[in-house]
């Protein structure tokens, strides 16, 4: 299976700083490993304080089964991450 790279490019009701907290913590660490994605990058726009952006690696189509599930659709949204304002692209090795 082909490894995906997924990038998520979102608006957040929270600061950068609260949103982090949540998506450093050890909950999120331990959902992302037991997934087996690994958390590549996680970054505010230089340009608008209310977007951020996370790149993820995983085996194809593993980030969208997490993004899919139900309990981490909950700690997603408690972040202050806006799921529903939340742009999507998924790139494989070439």
């Amino acid at each position: 299976m082909a490894t995906e790279t997924t990038v998520f490019d979102f608006k957040i009701s929270k600061t950068f700083e609260e949103w982090a907290a949540v998506y450093d913590s050890e909950e999120n660490k331990a959902m992302l490993k037991a997934g087996g994605i690994s958390s590549l990058y996680r970054g505010l726009s230089k340009e608008d304080s209310s977007r951020a952006i996370v790149i993820f690696q995983a085996e194809e189509g593993v980030a969208m089964g997490m993004w899919n599930d139900p309990e981490a659709k909950v700690m997603i949204e408690s972040s202050g991450h806006i799921y529903d304002q939340t742009t999507i692209t998924q790139w494989i090795d070439g």
